[in-house]
């Protein structure tokens, strides 16, 4: 087994040391495996070998029936990396970002979405198998996915909201959805007490539904009344209520409505709405905020890689109190 492990680098040497020099270049073909065999003096088994390893990088791709062509002449780096996203918005951007800027050119880094398409999420795990030294994975409200990680051929990271069932199985840095609301309400509590019911405002299908256990919690403690409601559209705001958003649809139909009522934020109603922005600073006189932060969420990621143990890591939020509460 140790002398196999050794001669597999003779086929992964052969290709980077030709990128190195200049003989290979993007899109160039390499030698067969039988080619590589004669070579080499090698098993069909062991050429397999550095070529896996070679995909795993991203140095190299198959063209099936075809052969193996270099697809990166980035030869440096220790790790390429599949990251997959739920969906694309601001605050993934600056995630994205904090974990390209931390990780540096240790990495390359292929950036996939799948939007809450149970499908996608699966074609696009399964088609990635083999093909990178490391998974970070964002699956959201994705259930019975361990097979399907288990399947991997590499390490696996979990990212932000994910089946509790897969913790400490995988490294991960996450948002604890529930601890997090009921903390902020109750740090808040002062200035929520002028308010007699709360309003979860969010969809179902794809926002984590921990929010609102961690909101009735806060309000069974505290005597609030409390709703579950999927959009603001339908629904009249009454003087006394509190709503916490997710959608910025919701908190701008809040202030629409709030302007055609003459219904102050902070006066008459509440707005906590999750995930800061800078427009939020500013907008109807400053939106109160409950975030995490995203750019530490991406550097601490970013630092799972080179870890060996397996370290689950809850990211820090933070209640931004403004006019709007």
């Amino acid at each position: 087994m140790k002398e196999n492990r050794s001669k597999y680098k003779l086929v992964v040497n052969h290709v980077t040391d030709r990128i190195q020099s200049g003989e290979y270049g993007n899109g160039d073909r390499i030698p067969s495996i039988n080619a590589f065999r004669t070579e080499y003096n090698l098993s069909r088994d062991t050429v397999f070998a550095g070529l896996r390893e070679l995909i795993s990088r991203g140095i190299i791709t198959s063209n099936h029936g075809v052969g193996y062509f270099v697809n990166s002449t980035k030869i440096g780096a220790a790790h390429h990396i599949f990251l997959l996203f739920n969906e694309l918005n601001g605050f993934k951007e600056v995630l994205f970002k904090s974990f390209i800027e931390s990780i540096g050119s240790a990495a390359t880094v292929d950036l996939y979405f799948h939007n809450y398409n149970r499908k996608v999420f699966e074609t696009l795990v399964a088609d990635a198998r083999g093909k990178y030294t490391d998974y970070v994975i964002m699956s959201g409200k994705f259930q019975g996915i361990g097979p399907l990680l288990e399947s991997l051929m590499g390490r696996v990271f979990l990212l932000d909201h994910f089946d509790f069932e897969l913790k400490g199985q995988y490294s991960a840095v996450f948002q604890d959805f529930d601890k997090n609301t009921y903390e902020a309400l109750a740090s808040g509590l002062d200035l929520i007490r002028k308010y007699r019911r709360i309003f979860m405002v969010q969809k179902e299908e794809k926002e984590p539904e921990e929010r609102y256990d961690g909101l009735k919690r806060f309000c069974l403690e505290h005597d609030f009344e409390h709703a579950y409601i999927p959009e603001i559209t339908g629904h009249t705001i009454r003087p006394g209520d509190l709503f916490i958003v997710v959608k910025d649809e919701d908190l701008a139909e809040l202030i629409k409505q709030a302007e055609m009522l003459q219904m102050t934020p902070g006066a008459h109603f509440g707005i906590i709405s999750y995930n800061d922005t800078p427009l939020k600073e500013v907008l109807a006189g400053g939106i109160t905020t409950l975030s995490t932060d995203f750019k530490r969420m991406g550097k601490t990621m970013a630092g799972l890689i080179d870890t060996k143990a397996i370290c689950t890591i809850e990211n820090p939020w933070q209640l931004n109190v403004r006019k709007s509460l």
